[in-house]
């Protein structure tokens, strides 16, 4: 059965046999790369964030859902694919003010709402995962102008790999923690791929970083975190 099951549901049910889900302690900072304590923080999404509207796409266990909510007063609403990552989100923060964890699917959870946002965000959540064709469009309906989004995902240069060359998503592999991998569809941009996707959709490219971690040898970047504003 698990063998036809999604890898991001077996990735969460490793993790939560592995460790409980319990009350957790809210994280001092918001992460965007693979390196805790690298990069910039919740300040790329706005400087006041104070009970402004957030939608994260690929909320996982809610770490950056719950420190937004806590540290800046925000209403945060955290949507994720698998609804054993939302169990495991509200366990750890669900006692937290600010917070609203739905299971979904990001493209369908838009496509259902009405409501407007101050700012979207993923970190390695769906955006890369969904057809960019219809979650950026999506997306940006429901940004208030002028507003940003942010999201941060596997550097398409990775382990010395090549950025992809046309529109359609390559293969990919998740890590489970048991350390064994399953596939997956990536589409895996470089800086400039992406902006031309979120140029048709009405979206600004504001900024492109790229972070390395000596952790995975330091040679390639690991990440890249895309910051675009709704025109």
């Amino acid at each position: 059965m698990l063998a036809h099951a999604s890898p991001w549901y077996v990735h969460a049910l490793q993790r939560t046999t592995a460790n409980p889900a319990e009350p957790l302690s809210v994280p001092a900072r918001m992460e965007w790369t693979t390196r805790p304590g690298s990069g910039p923080g919740a300040e790329i999404l706005g400087q006041d964030l104070r009970r402004k509207r957030l939608l994260e796409l690929g909320c996982g266990p809610g770490h950056n859902a719950a420190h937004l909510a806590t540290r800046y007063g925000a209403q945060v609403t955290g949507v994720d694919l698998v609804g054993l990552q939302v169990r495991r989100a509200r366990s750890h923060y669900g006692r937290l003010n600010g917070l609203t964890f739905v299971a979904g699917h990001a493209l369908h959870y838009l496509q259902a709402s009405d409501e407007q946002f101050d700012a979207v965000y993923s970190v390695f959540g769906a955006i890369g995962l969904v057809a960019p064709e219809l979650l950026l469009p999506a997306i940006a309906q429901h940004l208030r102008s002028g507003r940003t989004l942010a999201f941060s995902v596997p550097h398409p240069q990775r382990g010395g790999l090549r950025p992809a060359t046309d529109d359609r998503p390559r293969r990919d592999y998740v890590t489970l923690p048991d350390r064994t991998r399953l596939p997956l569809a990536r589409w895996d941009f470089d800086a400039d791929r992406w902006e031309k996707h979120l140029d048709r959709s009405g979206l600004w490219l504001t900024s492109a970083q790229e972070f390395h971690d000596a952790r995975h040898g330091g040679r390639w970047p690991t990440t890249l975190l895309i910051t675009a504003r709704k025109v």
